[in-house]
């Protein structure tokens, strides 16, 4: 059978990220550096709060995640009505697109970035343009210039995979000529929490700003991955178009309560935060050292890699000896020269030095 679908379905190839099930074969001992999750994982007490929880597997969830809306209005200081959580922060950049996007809207992306922006974006049919930077702090001027009238921006801060982090200064002044055009300012803020010593956050402007908004993930944060949990932040006008959107019980009870209990534990970020600045240091100078690699200076819990040995190559001789990097040639405006690696505790964060120097 034929079916008649639209171009934009049929020419939509998904991202493919990194972590275990993107590689094929055993996958038992090793240590995975392609995920950015938090290196200390999640707290007791989501552990103890999902094996209490269990019995409510029976029972339909809580479609608005009133009592988590309740959780994160504490957390960030935003009003619940400017909040929607979400199946993971993918889900809500989705729904995003789906809510304000039309055909051929006018779409700005910074590159290299986090692909799903990308690929959000061609299913509605969007024209997009790129421009290209390593640190976008370095070429503000010259991005305001591009941004497109009554479009969309989108920026990853701190960016993945580069770890650059754009100042509030700079993100003002990105937020506010966009506004000028009309133009909607979404901004990634998935890991800006496991950025040490700084606080570059622009959440507190969705109370300013009807043309902001700021996604937010626990996945990252919170060592909460197999959960699949997220959230946004913005208008009320802007949230109730995403909640009127959103898939029915789209986040499952058990991640309600496992997200709930997690942001009860900001002492757990404090800790995460320590251990970043230090074994993000020590990977840098350590690879400094090393003939076929250079580092990106990075403000959060990863770190881009050039290399002088092919990616994919790299990549495979790093797991045979148990260790998996995120090989980086598909994201848009690299090549395979590029690698990124997760930070990770001190004794893994060894290994894979000890690795990279034997091959």
């Amino acid at each position: 059978m034929k079916f008649d679908l639209e171009k934009n379905i049929s020419n939509h190839v998904p991202v493919k990220h990194g972590g275990l099930e993107s590689i094929e074969g055993p996958k038992k001992g090793i240590i995975d550096f392609s995920s950015n999750v938090n290196p200390l994982g999640c707290t007791t007490l989501v552990k103890k709060i999902i094996k209490k929880s269990v019995n409510a597997i029976s029972v339909y969830p809580d479609p608005n995640s009133s009592e988590l809306r309740n959780h994160l209005e504490w957390y960030t200081g935003i009003p619940k009505q400017q909040i929607v959580v979400g199946n993971g922060a993918t889900e809500i950049i989705y729904n995003f697109c789906k809510a304000f996007f039309h055909k051929k809207k006018q779409i700005l992306l910074q590159i290299p970035t986090f692909g799903e922006y990308e690929a959000a974006s061609k299913l509605c049919d969007t024209r997009i343009s790129f421009f290209k930077s390593m640190n976008l702090n370095n070429q503000i001027s010259e991005f305001i210039k591009r941004i497109p009238k009554r479009g969309c921006i989108f920026i990853c801060n701190p960016n993945n995979p580069t770890g650059s982090l754009i100042s509030k200064e700079n993100m003002m002044k990105i937020i506010t000529a966009a506004k000028n055009k009309s133009t909607l300012v979404f901004v990634d803020e998935c890991f800006i929490e496991l950025v040490p010593d700084h606080d570059e956050s622009v959440k507190d402007y969705v109370k300013k700003f009807d043309n902001l908004f700021v996604l937010r993930s626990l996945t990252k944060s919170f060592g909460l991955a197999g959960i699949r949990i997220g959230y946004g932040l913005a208008s009320r006008m802007m949230i109730n178009v995403m909640q009127k959107i959103m898939m029915p019980w789209n986040v499952s009870g058990l991640a309600q309560k496992a997200a709930g209990a997690a942001l009860c534990h900001k002492f757990h970020l404090d800790k995460t935060r320590k251990l970043i600045k230090k074994e993000s240091k020590f990977i840098r100078n350590s690879l400094s050292k090393m003939d076929n690699f250079s580092c990106y200076n990075s403000y959060t819990n990863f770190v881009l890699i050039k290399s002088k040995i092919n990616s994919k190559r790299l990549q495979k001789k790093l797991l045979e000896k148990k260790i998996l990097v995120r090989d980086c040639s598909n994201f848009r405006g690299l090549d395979n020269k590029f690698i990124r690696v997760a930070v990770r505790t001190h004794a893994e964060n060894v290994k894979l030095v000890k690795a990279l120097k034997v091959i």
